[in-house]
């Protein structure tokens, strides 16, 4: 069956004929007994494994015999790795998985777990819980917080009427998977039984329960209920096909969907081939070459800090401002551990190091990360092989990471190696990696052609150690069943999986860009203005108390004028009051308040449970503020200047901008990056500390990338970030000029012109600045130019709009404060007022800024006269030397005079 779409090895035929030449045993075993002397599985389990292992595999198969006839769009299949089912039947099924592109088998097993149809034994020592906080020590860094309500103002705890950690949110129960279906005949909520321990794994589990991170919308609101509306007309047809299938058909209709971009595949919807699925908890992942191990680890520091918070022991009244906020919550178990697997050849990923280092430079500090790493190692990367013994060596000496290791193409070894990992994890909450040796059969994708760097006996040895055939020759050998009944098994589930793939060959596909792009970073700006009014509200309200009291009585509106960098701290301060969830991270932002003071204060108001500091690695800050914010917080991560960035930018493109594109909306990782960045430092120099290079970041597909120039709009762009990340997910990036943290004077020395008062609460709404909207200033008659610009180009086109006012002519100067989304419609309206534009971009002309504001202009139908002023393709010198590279109030000016004379 099927043999036809093999590679040359031909797996299926080969897999036929070994099969058949197995002896038979000498008596059948009841499939209740244990599959052999000491074995932790029975016949029965075993041939569970076997099923989704099979399932697997003719999904290889399926998936080459589309490619065959350009139908299948993606051929990376599981073969030779099909024993990471035994990892996921050790696992529960709530715990979060972040999957290497070898996962079919644990896809097919975790959907029949979820589904009741399976059932593992839990270890005795693993069905309680731990106690929050036991063994766990907390270092300097992490001091354990207050009780709620005591010296802690908005603390992490869940409002009054709020539903527990992990609980679904109201509608949720029974309603149907990701696959179309509840458990046949289950009542709705209901768990379906399977057996001694079912019970516990789906307690504990996340089949029903809230999609991490999902936007649960309001009654009413329809622009968020599109994202769960069926596509098509056949909801109804498709529901009873899949009431007719088992999880394991179900689970393979989820892989051929993506292989065919079928815009029905229930997780990216049609935009690539990933596991993944919010009821399975299952976190997709669209590379794994190691860029989701840093989220791992960030998942698992959040997991454990909400797990660590009693949501029953608040005191009533301690908190007011709590009670009406929204409080963190975790979807998943608190007793969950986070599961992460990779291939060997990603041992070596830079992004790999800095997870590992992280996890264990957390254990060492004495912080608790409950992340399960498992490395499945076939000895090579594409073609290029990993030396021997380098991974193993490599694994083991990861301090503060316990290691654990099994022959992963023997089920039962890896069963008992994974039971013991997960539970050595779970009882500790302490990371753990499980190396797995593996084979790949069939290449590494379909065009592949594997004689061109290996020898036909590598390959064949390769092929005997067949994880699919090693679990039928257990099953055989222990009498639990005959080759021909292992045979009928793997035939009827081939044509099954055959029948499936026929059947989505007709589904729909994604035919417009409007489609595509749908999830890829929604805008409600209606909503977040009304996140921003409501939480006006609770501080001028209900919080005004606590407010107060957090403040230490000198409320910063009262304060007089500040400064841009008092003005971010104020409103980073309001913004953790008002968001329970809200944590505060990097660098020397906690004990020290950052380098330029910008977070000065906030560790004491909070504790270092909200505001702490963090090693120095970018790549591990990111994936912090990912793990956390897919786990149910509102991570605010510090990168101390622009140009470290650079370090870590995959994180933001790959994993962070791509989450809810790739999920459907069903995950999604919202966070407010803070970046000090730009030039003009007086006497900081060199690139490093005034890098103007932010072409990566406004080339990422739905990224906010905000710049506040002056004081008052800083803190009303922090405010519009972190409603805009808690309303629709958005990642947002605030670039925050280093050199006007402590600007006081615009035009001459103490005029104060460049600081403004903080806006009471009862202002907030009223100032509100929407994402994409920019800010307009008129000089003299301002209708003669009209200057474009951003940044440190604000005030320097102000001081130049003055002189130029004193020659008569009148200027619009645009703070454009948004360079991603531009706001195109103020930049087009403006620059047609005057006719002449005049673009500042303190960026360089290649790639910066200002070909961006230039392309909006033609677009939009601009035709009037336009000219540009842009620092020149070099990096930042150091000293006097930075005059001649970037722009200066000189060349603004000279700039416009030049666009009047023509």
């Amino acid at each position: 069956m099927l043999s036809d779409v093999t590679t040359p090895q031909d797996l299926d035929d080969r897999f036929r004929e070994a099969l058949a030449g197995l002896a038979a045993a000498p008596r059948r075993r009841d499939p209740a007994e244990p599959v052999h002397d000491d074995a932790p599985l029975t016949g029965a389990q075993l041939l569970d494994l076997f099923d989704a292992q099979v399932t697997s595999r003719q999904l290889d198969l399926a998936g080459r015999w589309l490619r065959s006839f350009g139908e299948g769009f993606y051929t990376i299949g599981s073969a030779g790795h099909e024993s990471n089912a035994a990892v996921a039947a050790a696992l529960r099924p709530g715990d979060p998985a972040l999957l290497h592109y070898r996962s079919g088998a644990f896809y097919c097993l975790r959907a029949a777990q979820a589904a009741g149809e399976v059932a593992f034994p839990v270890p005795e020592e693993e069905a309680a819980a731990p106690e929050p906080g036991a063994e766990s020590t907390l270092s300097a860094v992490d001091v354990t917080p207050p009780e709620p309500g005591a010296g802690m103002p908005g603390a992490m705890v869940p409002a009054v009427g709020t539903p527990e950690l992990g609980a679904p949110p109201p509608g949720a129960q029974g309603a149907p998977s990701a696959a179309g279906t509840t458990s046949p005949g289950a009542e709705p909520g209901a768990v379906a039984e399977a057996g001694a321990g079912a019970g516990a794994q789906a307690a504990s589990g996340a089949a029903g329960g809230p999609a991490p991170g999902r936007d649960h919308p309001a009654a009413g609101d329809d622009a968020a209920v599109g994202q769960d509306a069926a596509v098509g007309d056949d909801a109804a047809v498709e529901q009873d096909e899949a009431v007719r299938e088992d999880a394991y058909a179900g689970a393979a209709r989820d892989v051929l969907r993506g292989m065919v971009a079928s815009a029905r595949e229930p997780i990216a919807g049609g935009r690539h081939k990933v596991f993944g699925r919010a009821d399975l908890a299952i976190v997709p992942t669209t590379s794994t070459i190691a860029s989701h191990l840093p989220r791992a680890v960030g998942a698992g520091l959040a997991l454990e800090r909400l797990r660590r918070r009693d949501p029953a022991g608040r005191r009533a009244g301690a908190d007011p401002l709590g009670d009406v906020g929204q409080p963190p919550r975790s979807p998943w178990p608190p007793d969950a551990i986070v599961v992460c697997s990779f291939g060997d050849a990603s041992v070596n990923h830079a992004s790999a190091t800095a997870a590992f280092n992280t996890a264990g430079w957390y254990d060492h500090t004495g912080l608790r990360i409950p992340v399960l790493f498992v490395c499945e190692d076939n000895g090579l990367g594409i073609s290029v092989r990993s030396p021997k013994g380098w991974v193993e060596a490599t694994l083991r000496s990861k301090p503060g990471i316990r290691y654990f290791s099994a022959d992963g193409t023997d089920p039962v070894q890896t069963y008992a190696a994974a039971v013991e990992a997960a539970g050595w994890v779970r009882r500790h909450r302490r990371p753990a990696v499980l190396h797995l040796s593996t084979v790949r059969l069939m290449g590494h994708a379909g065009a592949d052609a594997e004689t061109a760097y290996r020898s036909a006996g590598e390959i064949a040895a390769d092929l005997d150690r067949d994880p699919v055939l090693a679990t039928a020759r257990l099953l055989v050998a222990a009498g639990v069943a005959t080759t021909g009944e292992l045979l009928a098994r793997y035939d009827e589930r081939g044509w099954q999986v055959r029948r499936i793939a026929e059947e989505v060959l007709g589904e729909p596909k994604l035919a417009s860009a409007a489609e595509v792009v749908a999830e890829l970073a929604p805008r409600r700006p209606a909503r977040v203005a009304r996140a921003v009014a409501d939480a006006a509200v609770r501080a001028g309200g209900p919080g005004a108390a606590v407010r107060a009291d957090t403040f230490g009585g000198r409320l910063p509106e009262a304060a007089g004028p500040l400064t841009l960098a008092q003005s971010i701290n104020a409103a980073l301060a309001d913004g953790m009051l008002d968001h329970p969830g809200m944590v505060v991270f990097g660098e020397d932002v906690a004990a020290r308040g950052g380098v330029y003071g910008v977070t000065k204060g906030l560790r004491d108001r909070y504790g270092a449970a909200r505001v702490f500091d963090t090693l120095l690695d970018e790549t591990s800050i990111l994936g912090l503020g990912l793990g956390a914010g897919l786990a149910g917080l509102l991570p605010v991560p510090e990168i101390q200047y622009l140009a470290y960035l650079h370090n870590a930018e995959d994180q933001l493109r790959g994993e962070a901008a791509t989450m809810r594109f790739f999920s459907s909306g069903a995950f999604r990782n919202p966070m407010v990056v803070r970046v000090p960045g730009l030039a003009y430092q007086e006497g900081f120099g060199g690139h490093f500390h005034n890098d103007n290079s932010l072409a990566v970041l406004r080339d990422v597909p739905g990224l906010v990338v905000a710049v506040p120039a002056r004081p008052d709009d800083a803190a009303a762009m922090v405010r519009t970030c972190l409603a805009s990340a808690a309303v629709d997910g958005s990642v947002c990036v605030l670039v925050e000029p280093i050199a006007l943290y402590h600007t006081r004077d615009l035009y001459a020395e103490g005029d104060g012109e460049w600081l403004a008062d903080y806006a009471e609460p009862g202002a907030w709404a009223a100032g509100h600045a929407p994402v994409g909207r920019a800010r307009v200033y008129g000089v003299g008659s301002a209708e003669d130019v009209t200057i474009v610009t951003f940044g440190n180009g604000v005030p320097m086109s102000l001081r130049a709009a003055a002189t130029l006012a004193d020659e008569g002519v009148g200027s619009r100067v645009v703070d454009l404060r948004w360079l991603a989304p531009l706001p195109v419609a103020d930049i087009v309206r403006e620059a047609s007022v005057t006719g002449r534009v005049l673009v500042v971009d303190e960026t360089r002309r290649s790639g910066g800024v200002g070909e961006g504001v230039l392309a909006a202009l033609v677009d939009g139908g601009y035709v009037g006269a336009a000219r540009r002023v842009a620092a020149i393709d070099s990096f930042v010198p150091l000293g006097p030397a930075t005059r001649a590279v970037l722009v200066t109030e000189d060349a603004i000016t000279q700039g416009a005079r030049t666009l009047l004379a023509r």
